[in-house]
């Protein structure tokens, strides 16, 4: 049985630096020509290997997940509930100001502004975003639980406070905050954490 040509490409490497191009210049913003281009492949070996290009930003989306933004799932293994506040804070600090990265998130960058053409895209990073927040406010339940946090506090209120803050400090990386400014931002929304 005759088989098709074998990849002439790492596949991971050609994920990786898609992603780069599309955390740069968002969904819409990364061009099939640009993505091509980084990828070091051409446009019949992204659809053979990646089927299209939202499905190439989602496969983006995953990496993402896994690597520069895993901090957030180890996050919530911390002892306490404002430790899982700081390692948040500080993980999202951490990416948006790394050189190595693009500035800002992904996440919140990738489709904020997008036409009707990617309407999925927009709803796909909305649940994303929905999720992680979902999952900062179980952590949270149960340090109330646990009686690591006040009774009266609202694990909902406090996931959203602390998803707020980082997404705020991801746009002002991407407008040039630096990362001491952004620390300051940090330590004075921990200002307001429950006792």
């Amino acid at each position: 049985m005759p088989r098709g040509r074998p990849r002439e490409f790492d596949i991971d490497q050609a994920l990786d630096r898609a992603l780069r191009v599309f955390w740069r210049k968002g969904y819409e913003g990364a061009t099939l020509p640009e993505l091509t281009r980084a990828m070091g492949i051409n446009r019949p070996s992204l659809y053979a290997a990646f089927g299209s290009k939202e499905e190439l930003f989602r496969q983006a989306l995953d990496r993402y997940a896994e690597g520069p933004a895993g901090y957030l799932g180890e996050a919530m293994g911390e002892p306490t509930a404002r430790a899982v506040a700081e390692r948040l804070l500080d993980g999202t600090i951490e990416v948006v100001t790394d050189r190595r990265n693009p500035r800002g998130c992904l996440l919140v960058q990738g489709a904020l502004a997008c036409g009707e053409t990617a309407e999925s895209i927009r709803r796909e990073l909305a649940a994303r975003r929905l999720a992680g927040e979902a999952a900062i406010r179980k952590r949270f339940e149960r340090a109330i639980a646990d009686g690591d946090l006040p009774g009266d506090s609202d694990p909902a209120d406090l996931a959203r406070y602390i998803v707020a803050v980082m997404q705020g400090i991801a746009v002002q990386a991407a407008s040039g905050a630096n990362r001491a400014e952004l620390r300051q931002v940090a330590a004075l929304a921990l200002r307001a954490w429950p006792n």
